[in-house]
């Protein structure tokens, strides 16, 4: 918070004089770092005191009111509870300061930055009872009177000192030494140095407290700021003042910041997409489907000569002689049946292609409101739905972070790990012992799993689609054929301390195939 001591300095009566001979009524955590005290002064209205101690912004502030949750709180101290508050004492050149009850006892509020606790003492003149961050185990051994320091602020010390401003008031703070700086304090002669320490410590004795937004963070400051955001001689409204803006608001900003980043992100990715499947899209129009090739196959079989790889045929559809290149092993009706199956999925990939395009466009015009929402927002509430909107992606999008990609033929699912740690997970995790797994022979390549299902055994046709598959994904993937083994997952099996995707295979049969990588779904 920048609080400092010269802050606590005026913070300190100001509290007294509200809470002197209060009781404590309560004293909870609701929130990690958290500690809220209730109490009821003398004139039997609540009091309350909320201590933020994040190590990124440790706070004091005092709410007019407090509502306590039902549930995730816990009470805290209550060796305190019902015990009056008999004086408050400030430490002198220190950050810290301590709340005396009843007896002995004493609350110490220790705000050092990311060090910052709250103690109780039993005895303030010993060590602690309890502390509220437990694992700054260190402060268990505290003791009130040892934080004190003694400062002697003379003209002759400063001189001893050849100025060193840290040295002379280590209490200064960043903001002090800034001003400093900036009033050509390096400088400067000895005699001038002194002049502006004397004239900075008097500006830190005046109270008027000024809250700063500079570089996206706020600062509660002494000094005299022609920029400031509010404004206050009460140090009490000053500390609720921070808290709003160093706290609240800062945490609003940056999910503000964070929704925008996000839709930005969008946005590219939506943008690429658009132009990407556009590109493709133009590039499918313009190219002749398959199933004319095809055609022209089926139209000329009688000028085939068995066995051929190379023809030369009639394109009745450019009025020109072409060369077709044939399956090796495959009859042309074959040939011709598999290009007429090639171009009915391709049809349906570029409808499917088109209809993706139109969404994405509209996803585009919904980033862009949403993006208009977020920069005239605000506050919280007025970006309440699209928080939970962003949860409710992330979390989809973390079920879809999957380690696999995802084929289908035939009714049957095909899955393709898609990395070496992908795979070892794929097996682990995602597969029965009575699915088919494949994977190209003697080279690096993707785990390839068939699902089973009940009552049905994958015909032949799946078996070389989910082969060909396995081909594609492996090093073989720009062989003309490739050997792909396959074997229920039963007999698949990982040995400790292999590399990530190694695995011992046993009962495997092996298949030729061509690689070819099947539209993804």
């Amino acid at each position: 918070m920048h609080l400092n001591y010269h802050f606590f300095k005026f913070l300190c009566p100001a509290l007294k004089a509200e809470i002197l001979g209060g009781t404590i009524t309560s004293c909870f955590s609701q929130n990690k770092e958290e500690l809220i005290i209730e109490l009821k002064k003398t004139d039997g209205n609540p009091f309350f005191i909320r201590a933020l101690l994040l190590p990124a912004n440790t706070s004091i502030s005092f709410p007019k009111d407090f509502k306590r949750s039902k549930k995730n709180n816990v009470d805290l101290f209550p060796e305190i509870i019902g015990e009056k508050v008999t004086d408050i004492q400030l430490l002198n050149f220190e950050r810290a300061f301590y709340i005396c009850l009843k007896d002995t006892h004493a609350l110490l509020f220790k705000m050092h930055g990311s060090r910052s606790n709250i103690v109780l003492y039993k005895d303030k003149e010993a060590t602690p009872y309890a502390i509220f961050r437990k694992e700054l185990k260190e402060d268990m051994g505290l003791k009130i009177q040892e934080l004190e320091k003694s400062l002697e602020l003379t003209e002759a010390r400063f001189k001893e000192l050849k100025g060193n401003a840290s040295q002379f008031l280590p209490t200064l703070g960043k903001l002090p030494r800034a001003w400093l700086k900036e009033a050509g304090y390096l400088e400067a002669d000895i005699n001038t140095r002194y002049k502006l320490m004397v004239e900075i410590m008097d500006l830190l004795d005046s109270p008027f407290f000024s809250i700063l937004h500079k570089n996206d963070n706020y600062f509660l400051t002494l000094l005299p700021c022609s920029s400031s955001i509010a404004s206050t001689t009460d140090p009490l409204e000053a500390c609720n003042i921070y808290f709003q803006k160093a706290v609240v608001r800062k945490n609003f900003e940056n999910v503000k910041n964070q929704l925008l980043r996000n839709l930005l992100d969008r946005r590219k990715k939506t943008v690429n997409y658009i132009n990407k499947t556009s590109q493709k899209l133009e590039e499918m129009e313009n190219d002749s489907p398959p199933s004319q090739t095809a055609d022209i196959i089926m139209a000329n079989l009688h000028q085939i000569p068995n066995g051929a790889e190379k023809v030369s045929l009639f394109d009745f559809y450019t009025n020109e002689t072409r060369e077709i290149t044939l399956k090796r092993g495959q009859s042309p009706q074959k040939f011709a049946e598999q290009l007429y199956k090639k171009s009915k999925n391709k049809k349906i990939e570029f409808e499917q292609l088109r209809k993706n395009l139109a969404q994405k466009e509209k996803d585009l015009k919904e980033i862009a409101k949403e993006e208009e929402v977020l920069n005239q927002s605000e506050d919280f509430k007025s970006i309440k739905s699209l928080i939970k909107s962003e949860n409710r992606s992330s979390k989809n999008q973390a079920q879809l972070q999957l380690p696999y990609k995802r084929f289908e033929t035939e009714g049957f699912e095909i899955w393709v790990g898609k990395s070496a740690k992908a795979n070892d997970e794929l097996l682990r995790r995602y597969t029965w012992k009575d699915d088919l797994w494949l994977h190209a022979k003697d080279v690096a390549g993707s785990h390839v799993i068939i699902k089973t299902q009940s009552g049905m055994t994958p015909t032949k046709s799946v078996l070389e689609r989910a082969a060909a598959l396995a081909a594609h994904y492996s090093k073989n993937k720009t062989s003309s054929l490739a050997a792909v083994m396959y074997t229920p997952c039963k007999y698949v099996r990982k040995v400790k301390g292999s590399p990530p995707g190694a695995v011992m295979v046993d009962r495997e049969k092996v298949i030729l195939i061509k690689p070819e990588g099947p539209e993804e779904i």
